[in-house]
């Protein structure tokens, strides 16, 4: 059984993890060359090309997903443990 607590953190973190690895690669690749993460120079040293999105900010998106389920399974460990329902129905022992 999932309560709001579960369900928000399995949300939140699956948000951070498809945005900043998909969200944010589907941007770059619709953005066009270069696919580099580090900017481009041509023989002189010039910048010629620098990536759409900062390889900072993709990975910090994807370190807070991360954190996200880090932060829920600590909540999960210190949570109390409720005991499960039983259905009324008995194993008889050998």
């Amino acid at each position: 059984m999932t309560d709001i607590i579960d369900k928000a953190a399995m949300a939140l973190s699956a948000g951070l993890l498809l945005l900043g690895i998909v969200g944010m690669g589907i941007v770059e690749i619709l953005a066009g060359q270069p696919y580099s993460p580090v900017p481009v120079t041509n023989e002189a040293g010039e910048v010629v090309a620098t990536p759409l999105v900062d390889p900072v900010v993709r990975t910090g998106v994807v370190l807070a997903g991360i954190a996200v389920l880090g932060i829920y399974a600590a909540y999960k460990l210190v949570a109390p443990f409720e005991a499960e329902a039983t259905t009324g129905h008995e194993t008889p022992a050998d």
